[in-house]
């Protein structure tokens, strides 16, 4: 635990004698229900996120950024899953690299976790909006914004068998979407490959590369966008019913769950006759496209696609809504990463202690509110900016490079523990060991590069560089008692 000290420097205090029983979570979780937990976080990926990365490679240069990014989380997702079953605790990854690499280790991964956490809630609920103004168009964006963090902020500070139930749920529906979305697809006789790669080439490309390799390396963050969240699963580990077992098996079958509706949505989805009307400043439509060069610029892919296959009548309207179910899924579900988050570096002292109080329903309320508020600041900040269209693509490349930095340090803490700590105990092994943390790494600092390739987002990830650099850190001085 952190105490007043010159910037930049971590260690132990002593704390009073209650201090862990006021800071105490309930157990109360089950494998198929932390596999919601980590399914539900990822999913709403499936419905918006992924397709501005057609806009920076094209089909081609997503989908080559894609394989390589689930190879990534494939190789992250058996270390964690030693680590979690080795050392269960509520923090996560910020367990991890402190085991390894000792209090400020733990510290700066806490940090990116932190970044990654608080500004996912805030891309995907932007993402709700833009779902909803498709069923609503005349509620401004900033109602549903709000609306949407103060009621899933709530149902995670009633308890956390009631946020995985409802988390089920919701995760339940938002899959049956997808799959009706890939059944109505392929039985529509709408879908068109010629589709996959109409989007113009630079001269010197293919039709299906037409950025080139360059644009594979672009596209790398939004393929993340796939996966990104899974990892959010040890950090239910004190409210596991057997973490050592449970973990490890809600981590692998979630990953595959995601590996397969990542290969039908980016295929299906992006060969479908959806359209997109280009304006000018007037507003006057200048040029409508199709195919990926309509799915590459929209915030709601699969409403789109559906929009192709059922017009806009009753069905489209229906499913539309229950699409939303996708994107709450993962709302719901990372508002309950980063109050765990806050949580566990606020009881270990790194973040003022207050954070991590937890209320009678044995949650972290406070660190839930905190998150919420900050999350909130940062899409209004960047709405009032004037560059709305931006917000999505934006937020991602920042939560992106949080996610990035704390999945190399992780990986790195695997091998590091491996070597010096032989003897801990592991109740379940990676069958990738060594080798595949090393991939895995390699791999996810070729993704942070990626998140400065695009010259448009580079402030706003300055921004979350300045965040993790420096002395000290941003979070706590604002927070500070």
């Amino acid at each position: 635990m952190s105490e007043e000290k010159p910037r930049g420097i971590v260690r132990y205090e002593a704390v009073e004698d209650d201090y862990l029983h006021k800071r105490q979570l309930q157990r109360s979780a089950g494998w198929i229900l932390l596999w919601a937990l980590g399914v539900g976080a990822v999913i709403s990926g499936d419905f918006s996120g992924w397709n501005f990365g057609l806009a920076s490679g094209g089909f081609g240069g997503l989908a080559i950024a894609t394989l390589l990014m689930a190879l990534m989380y494939v190789c992250m997702v058996f270390s964690i899953a030693e680590l979690s079953a080795a050392l269960p605790h509520a923090g996560g990854f910020y367990s991890f690299t402190r085991n390894a690499f000792g209090p400020f280790g733990g510290f700066l991964c806490g940090v990116t976790d932190t970044i990654e956490y608080v500004i996912t809630p805030a891309v995907v609920v932007f993402f709700i909006g833009s779902y909803m103004q498709t069923l609503l168009p005349t509620v401004p964006l900033v109602i549903w914004w709000v609306l949407f963090y103060a009621v899933f902020v709530l149902i995670n500070i009633r308890g956390v068998e009631l946020t995985l139930k409802a988390g089920l749920v919701v995760t339940a529906i938002a899959a049956a979407v997808l799959v009706i979305f890939f059944v109505a697809v392929i039985f529509s006789g709408k879908f068109d490959p010629a589709l996959l790669v109409n989007i113009p080439p630079e001269p010197g490309n293919p039709n299906w590369l037409p950025f080139g390799w360059a644009g594979v390396f672009k596209a790398l963050p939004y393929a993340i966008w796939f996966y990104l969240a899974i990892e959010q699963l040890p950090l239910a580990a004190e409210e596991a019913h057997d973490t050592v077992r449970d973990i490890p098996k809600a981590l692998i079958w979630g990953i595959v769950t995601l590996l397969l509706l990542s290969l039908f949505v980016l295929v299906l989805n992006t060969g479908m006759p959806a359209t997109f009307d280009i304006k000018d400043d007037t507003g006057k439509v200048i040029e409508t496209v199709t195919g990926a060069a309509a799915i590459s610029r929209t915030g709601a892919p699969v409403a789109d696609g559906f929009k192709a296959i059922f017009g806009e009548g009753l069905i489209f309207t229906v499913l539309t809504s229950l699409a939303v179910a996708g994107l709450i899924a993962s709302f719901h579900t990372i508002i309950y990463a980063y109050g765990r988050v806050l949580f566990s570096l606020s009881r270990a002292g790194y973040y003022p202690r207050w954070i991590s109080i937890t209320s009678k329903f044995h949650t972290p309320a406070i660190a839930l509110i905190v998150g919420a508020l900050i999350g909130l600041a940062c899409i209004l900040i960047l709405d009032s900016s004037g560059q709305t269209v931006l917000i999505g693509s934006t937020l991602i490349n920042m939560a992106v490079l949080g996610a990035v930095i704390s999945y190399a340090t992780v990986m790195v803490s695997y091998i590091k523990l491996k070597i010096s700590r032989p003897d801990l105990d592991r109740p379940y092994l990676s069958p990738l060991g060594i080798g595949g943390a090393a991939i895995g790494a390699v791999l996810a600092i070729v993704a942070l590069l990626a998140c400065f390739a695009d010259p448009a987002y580079q402030p706003a990830v300055a921004w979350v560089v300045s965040f993790c650099g420096g002395d000290g850190c941003l979070f706590p001085a604002l927070f500070a008692p």
